[in-house]
């Protein structure tokens, strides 16, 4: 087993280029922390049109390539952006594709040409690979919009010397989200018609891009230890669950991790004022520039502060957040929210937003300055979501000092611990059923234990000094691509 891999990420975002999620906080930190172990790492993106307007230095390093695509020949363009963390990043570029004011849709729906614009990216990596002369020893998909990349290895690139050695490796980051598409979608995508069953890319008479990532890639992970068990069942399978459990050997559920040198208080650029596990005096200071900025006038040493970073969409928990709004309002306590999504969600908070001046405040944006802002200015960070795969945002929390409440589902559960004052050990809040009355009984709990102040300061330190860097699923990662790339090379020597 050679020491150093060629590691190359395939993502639709990555952050700080393109963003609307966790997909692209991971894919922005995982491939710098592995770099730092010594590989070389690359990563992929589609240049969209906000990457063309972000202060990012780009140049061009391919002038044309061509990819057959729909029964014709596009033609595209490779940038590279700068970056500061000893990955070379590459954007993929085509205008009639890419240059949208959305990655994916609107807020009304999705872009009903997704299936052709990310077919495009995956059947791009052949031409880029080969005029990088870039021969990976891991090609790292992420999502289901990169999940053909690993069909067409096995089967239209299967004698391509450049991917002779190559293993796949698939992350499952939200299993909903799956690409389905019409079955006349296989014309398009150039996959043979004999991949259309069930052990290929059919499901239920549709194509569906996530099921070939998982079907034709090497090794298959998810983003929480929890999670890759919940996705096995009926509940939390959303039809694929039976795929899952054949795959179940090749199948790791590796916890996300955080970029320490971004989310840190002590040393983030953003904050009002910085503090520490050891000085918490600046805290307040950014709880008062939150209050401020958002137009909420509670006593900020006396009433909790409950902040909500989020897409906004069903998974969420945001039905559940609705139902108790007016009485949550009825309490001594401020709440912000910061997302976008669902148009009928953006619409809802907004409404109770004009309903309670003072109380609550909301920005339907993404801003990633003001996120900063809400994870140090907040007491308590709200996550009540339906399903999370493993969730950013409670880990960004417990870092800030910003108690987090959350369901105990995927990586929420393994990440949370509950407070207990009888022993003093524990991070945060948790609730099992999903149901209103539920959180609202915890959003009481938390409230309660805010008012003892020594209480609430043991456990801001406790969640303050909880570690999830990237270093830690950095190794673990580094260790399934060598056991991948090993278990391949026995069965090609066989």
């Amino acid at each position: 087993m050679k020491n150093r891999l060629s590691i190359l990420h395939v993502s639709s975002e990555v952050a700080p280029y393109a963003k609307t999620g966790g997909l692209a906080d991971v894919v922005g930190s995982l491939p710098a922390a592995q770099s730092s172990l010594d590989h070389d790492v690359r990563v992929i993106l589609p240049f969209y049109r906000v990457v063309g307007e972000g202060n990012f230095e780009v140049r061009k390093v391919i002038s044309k390539f061509e990819v057959p695509i729909s029964g014709t020949i596009k033609e595209g363009e490779l940038f590279e952006a700068e970056s500061d963390r000893n990955v070379k990043v590459y954007c993929v570029r085509q205008d009639t594709y890419f240059d949208r004011a959305h990655l994916y849709g609107t807020p009304e729906g999705d872009y009903p040409d997704n299936a052709e614009r990310f077919a495009f990216l995956c059947r791009s990596l052949l031409p880029v690979c080969d005029a990088l002369d870039l021969k990976p020893d891991i090609i790292h998909c992420h999502d289901w919009q990169t999940g053909l990349i690993p069909s067409y290895v096995r089967t239209l690139w299967s004698d391509e010397i450049l991917f002779a050695n190559t293993s796949c490796c698939y992350t499952i980051h939200n299993l909903a989200y799956q690409g389905l598409f019409p079955r006349e979608v296989m014309a398009l995508i150039g996959l043979p018609d004999e991949e259309f069953t069930a052990a290929g890319v059919e499901f239920w008479g549709r194509i569906n891009f996530m099921k070939a990532g998982i079907n034709y890639s090497d090794v298959i992970t998810t983003v929480s230890p929890k999670y890759s068990r919940e996705i096995q069942t009926p509940e939390y399978g959303y039809g694929l669950d039976s795929v899952l459990r054949e795959r179940s050997e090749d199948l790791f559920g590796i916890l996300n991790g955080i970029d320490t040198d971004v989310w840190d208080p002590e040393n983030d650029r953003f904050l009002k004022a910085n503090y520490s596990v050891h000085d918490l005096s600046g805290k307040k200071k950014c709880k008062d520039d939150i209050l401020e900025t958002f137009k909420v006038n509670i006593d900020s040493s006396k009433a909790p502060l409950f902040g909500v970073i989020s897409r906004l969409a069903d998974q969420k928990g945001f039905d559940l957040l609705a139902e108790i709004m007016d009485d949550l309002m009825t309490l001594d306590v401020g709440l912000v929210l910061l997302g976008t999504g669902d148009q009928r969600y953006q619409d809802m908070f907004q409404k109770i937003a004009v309903r309670y001046p003072g109380k609550m405040g909301v920005r339907i944006a993404f801003d990633n300055a003001l996120a900063h802002k809400i994870e140090a200015g907040c007491d308590v960070f709200l996550m009540p979501s339906k399903y999370e795969p493993c969730g950013l945002n409670q880990m960004y929390s417990l870092r800030y000092g910003t108690v987090p409440l959350v369901r105990a589902t995927g990586g929420l559960d393994d990440t949370v611990e509950h407070y207990d004052p009888r022993t003093g050990r524990g991070n945060g809040f948790k609730f099992y059923d999903y149901a209103a009355d539920e959180l609202f009984k915890k959003i009481r709990e938390a409230i309660e234990f805010y008012h003892d102040r020594e209480a609430w300061s043991h456990l801001m330190r406790n969640a303050m000094q909880t570690d999830f860097s990237w270093a830690r699923s950095a190794r673990r990662y580094l260790e399934i691509y060598e056991n991948t790339i090993e278990k391949r090379m026995k069965g090609v020597s066989q």
